[in-house]
């Protein structure tokens, strides 16, 4: 029975009215998940990897968990560094009392409870229990390895992030485990999804140069000419879409919009060949343009989607970069100037007809209106939301950013047509932010209804929910 109280996390958590727990647990909570952009390694679930313990699957490269460690006063040596597991374990045990308020708090408990039935709250006084517990289970239950997980929270799709220069031997093996039968009931997708941003890192040529030499090798061919790179990229973009991919992906601090020809951008690139010379800030700027406009033109043409994750300022504190490198927890939120550079990218694509189907991820909330609207700008009457205002993404994929997105895409577009969330994570344990935004998706429309802003009308209620959640993904996506 619904009530008015809740205990923390029961089965009506986030849903503050009947209705919404009607369209959850009726509707949301049945629906595979389509992950769609994610960074879980392809590598763990070609090998169906085992995890030793819960600090390997849990805390080994979470950077939100590293940065909340780094504000509770935990020294580098027990988030990063020389501590053992168990050490590291007991660190964030001691934190996570302190996240209270922070999404942490309730993704830490959701997380126990969903994988491994863990009830207890994490403190320091239950870290051991809960240690030992989890670890016992990610010993013994085949539903708690990498294609276990996959399978337990009935994945349908995943898209990895990759590297054009990769050449996707993880990706050949699990499709062919699956068409040979050797993955038994393994039965989820995983795509590569194209993330050629490498292509236009200029400022460190040696840098450069080593990956353009990757990428040739892994391409068949020889890159001594401009034409020989695009032609590289392109036929790694074709093995891609053999093995199922129809995603690419760039991540920028803003979208470039200075013009370049193509015999500008051979120029820039024949410098940097021969001379290990970086470009000015002018010329990088120019090249990016350059190569973001070829690759939306092999996009359009396979029939894929185009995404654009812009806005963050990354690696910022010098010292932790230097110590551990780059996806430190060290990145935040820009303010860089989003609407003009964007728009006259959009608009040069849909002027040349290559403007594919796109999503806009903006990681400042300030940019929720200005992409809501930049989205609806380039709609062509053809294909249903051509054009996306993503997710909250990064910083904003938790209540409040969620619920501001949808917000922003429902007044500015049309959240029937949304292609809904994804993990955006390198977490196996990640799963539940699906249930955590199908929750908030279900409270915010019964919440419209419960007010009058919105009829009371089931089966729109029901279509919408189901859309959002799966449908719409599986039709947009073409997998």
């Amino acid at each position: 029975m619904f009530t008015a109280r809740m205990a923390y996390l029961d089965d009506n958590f986030l849903l503050s009215t009947p209705l919404a727990a009607e369209l959850y647990h009726g509707i949301a909570a049945a629906k595979p998940i389509i992950d769609y952009h994610c960074h879980l390694p392809p590598k763990d679930v070609a090998e169906d990897r085992h995890f030793e313990n819960l600090h390997e699957i849990w805390l080994e490269g979470d950077h939100y968990k590293w940065r909340a460690m780094r504000a509770n006063g935990i020294p580098e040596k027990y988030i990063t560094g020389t501590a053992s597991p168990w050490e590291k374990f007991q660190a964030w045990a001691a934190t996570v009392p302190q996240t209270l308020r922070n999404p942490l708090y309730n993704w830490t408990h959701v997380e126990l409870r969903r994988y491994f039935g863990i009830d207890d709250l994490l403190e320091e006084s239950s870290a051991r229990k809960i240690w030992d517990e989890a670890n016992r289970q990610l010993r013994s239950d085949p539903g708690l390895t990498a294609r276990g997980i996959l399978a337990k929270f009935d994945v349908e799709v995943v898209c990895t992030t990759d590297d054009p220069a990769d050449p996707l031997p993880h990706h050949e093996r699990i499709r062919h485990d699956q068409l040979s039968g050797d993955a038994g009931k393994f039965t989820s997708k995983i795509l590569p999804t194209y993330r050629p941003d490498k292509a236009f890192a200029l400022a460190d040529p040696v840098a450069f140069n080593a990956w353009t030499d990757r990428l040739a090798e892994t391409a068949g061919t020889r890159v001594s000419k401009f034409d020989d790179f695009l032609e590289a990229l392109g036929r790694r973009h074709h093995a891609f879409h053999a093995l199922g991919g129809r995603l690419s992906d760039h991540g920028l601090e803003r979208a470039p919009a200075l013009e370049c020809t193509h015999e500008q951008a051979g120029a820039i690139f024949d410098k940097i060949r021969s001379g290990n010379t970086a470009p000015d800030a002018a010329g990088q700027e120019q090249f990016r343009t350059f190569m973001l406009i070829f690759f939306a033109g092999l996009d359009s043409a396979s029939g894929w989607t185009k995404q654009l994750h812009l806005g963050p300022l990354r690696n910022t504190n010098p010292v932790l970069h230097g110590q551990i490198g780059a996806d430190a927890g060290c990145d935040s939120i820009g303010d860089a100037p989003q609407a003009r550079a964007l728009a006259w990218y959009l608009g040069r694509l849909a002027a040349a007809g290559t403007l594919p189907k796109t999503i806009l991820y903006n990681i400042n909330p300030a940019d929720n209106y200005v992409f809501a609207t930049m989205a609806g700008n380039f709609q062509d009457g053809v294909t249903a939301g051509k054009l996306q205002h993503g997710s909250g993404w990064w910083f904003l994929d938790q209540e409040e950013g969620m619920r501001w997105q949808i917000n922003a895409l429902s007044t500015q577009g049309l959240l029937s047509r949304f292609v809904g969330m994804l993990t955006d994570s390198r977490s196996f344990l990640s799963y539940p932010r699906h249930e955590y935004f199908r929750r908030i998706l279900c409270d915010v429309l019964a919440t419209d209804v419960a007010t009058g802003r919105l009829p009371d009308r089931p089966d729109y209620l029901r279509r919408l929910v189901a859309d959002v959640c799966h449908d719409n993904a599986a039709r947009y996506f073409g997998f």
